[in-house]
């Protein structure tokens, strides 16, 4: 394959010129701050929206899963053609860089028109399905039909983020987060609630507002979301990085190559996020059952809960970048020690995240409601899962090196075992047959993370996903 000297001149993490911890370092913190600031604007939307009531809370807590369920599938192929494309990128193979550049754009055209339909015909049904309490379903429709409408505009962001982090930039994705995130908590200002009237410095100012509560709140997400594709579209298409394609030569047929590459990849991922985010849809529809504070609590606490591990995740790109790029140079002693940097970095963060949580449960849950029942059964639950952290970090960071080296199966595997076997059916067995509370559903989803993390752990410790690459090119 032809090999690029500007290629080469452009990518140095694989090249020793920097420390190990520097180059994790360089891909880790703009990760990491992306990753916590959208924690802090997830927050501030969802207290807004607390702000509202729990049977608001209620109508966007019962698509939630349904949202992660979507969202991962469309993370786990953006994420596939990110790995093809940093293979590429240590091997120093430009025009197979831009062969794949090219694939995942018509990936992420094709993906953008199904998606959408498919959603906007669950949008109408998905509340009913669920069994929320009539007074909860017309908020929830409302909010799920304009989420659906702005498929398109996430999943090229989720492609294009994926794929600017696998050529080692990662500070792009996270300016393009902070500038549209903060227009999202703008439209949510402006949108969820009436014109009132404020008070600052002493001075009271008329805010004008559209009043229109959940719906405003889906509404500022779409627009926040045609923002960020716009930006990074217009990144990739005009900023000179091996990223950049030109769309005068675009096809529109896939190639066989990088296809099954992708899918060998991608499609594990894909059936982990299904198994995972199906999971949490049938742990939500229990939680129901249990009544809205319950369910309330449930999504305020998961939605606090991510503090802990929304930042770790900045270990897990770097590790999936910097692990794909190494084996593609063919560096394995380079990747097993990107692979053990990255991991002890995760565990202590998410150590000391979750240490913070479990301190802070009360004044975390107060931030998002004002209503008692919720604040005190959502601060117990935190509390508990509080254990898990070190557990669920193998897991994300984990995840991230296996992403990388491509050997995507056995996390599969391990979703299923944890997911549905060590979470979901004691859950539904206590919860229905013995009048288990919200209390039951933390521990059994507690058990599931000590679970998947060792199982993780120990597939990491084999040094096997070093060697499960397959090359189809070199095979035909």
């Amino acid at each position: 394959m032809k090999k690029s000297a500007i290629t080469k001149k452009r990518i140095s993490l694989t090249d020793g010129s920097r420390s190990p911890n520097m180059t994790i370092w360089m891909l880790s913190w703009p990760v990491i701050l992306d990753q916590t600031f959208q924690t802090l604007i997830q927050y501030i939307d969802t207290a807004m929206v607390g702000s509202l009531g729990p049977v608001a809370t209620a109508a966007v807590a019962v698509n939630t899963s349904t949202i992660w369920l979507v969202n991962g599938v469309m993370y786990s192929f953006g994420a596939a053609y990110s790995v093809v494309i940093a293979r590429y990128i240590g091997a120093q193979e430009s025009d197979n860089i831009q062969k794949s550049v090219k694939q995942a754009f018509l990936a992420m055209i094709s993906l953008s028109l199904i998606i959408t339909l498919v959603m906007s015909i669950v949008s109408r049904h998905l509340a009913i399905w669920l069994g929320v309490e009539q007074k909860v379903v017309s908020d929830a429709v409302d909010y799920m039909k304009i989420i659906a409408i702005s498929y398109p505009f996430f999943i090229t962001f989720i492609f294009l983020s994926n794929m600017i982090r696998s050529s080692g930039d990662t500070k792009t994705p996270l300016i393009s987060n902070i500038v549209t995130n903060l227009f999202n908590i703008t439209g949510n200002f402006l949108l969820i609630f009436p014109t009132r009237e404020i008070t600052f410095l002493s001075r009271e100012f008329t805010v004008y507002g559209a009043g229109l509560g959940v719906k405003g709140a889906a509404i500022a997400t779409l627009i926040s979301h045609i923002l960020s594709a716009s930006i990074l579209l217009t990144i990739v298409l005009t900023k000179d990085s091996p990223l950049k394609i030109s769309l005068k030569k675009f096809s529109w047929r896939f190639d066989p190559i990088i296809s099954h590459q992708v899918l060998r990849v991608g499609l594990p991922m894909a059936l982990e996020r299904i198994t995972l985010s199906s999971g949490q849809i049938v742990l939500t529809s229990l939680v129901t059952n249990l009544g809205t504070v319950s369910l309330a609590a449930h999504h305020l606490a998961i939605t606090a809960e991510s503090i802990t591990f929304m930042p770790v995740s900045g270990f897990s790109l770097a590790s999936a970048t910097l692990v794909a790029q190494a084996l593609g140079a063919k560096k394995r002693e380079m990747a097993k020690d990107f692979a053990r940097r990255t991991l002890i970095g995760g565990i202590v963060l998410m150590s000391v995240t979750g240490t913070g949580m479990y301190l802070a449960a009360v004044q975390l849950m107060s931030f998002f409601t004002q209503d008692i029942e919720v604040i005190t059964l959502g601060a117990r639950v935190l509390r508990i899962e509080a254990f898990a952290q070190p557990f669920f970090a193998m897991s994300i960071v984990i995840g991230g090196i296996l992403r990388g080296a491509g050997d995507t199966k056995w996390p599969f595997i391990f979703s299923i075992i944890g997911m549905w076997f060590v979470r979901l059916l004691p859950a539904f067995v206590l919860i229905t047959f013995f009048n288990g509370t919200l209390i039951v559903g933390w521990v059994c989803m507690v058990a599931d993370l000590v679970v998947r993390g060792s199982l993780n752990f120990h597939r990491y410790r084999s040094g096997k996903w070093l060697d499960v690459w397959v090359n189809p090119e070199k095979d035909r």
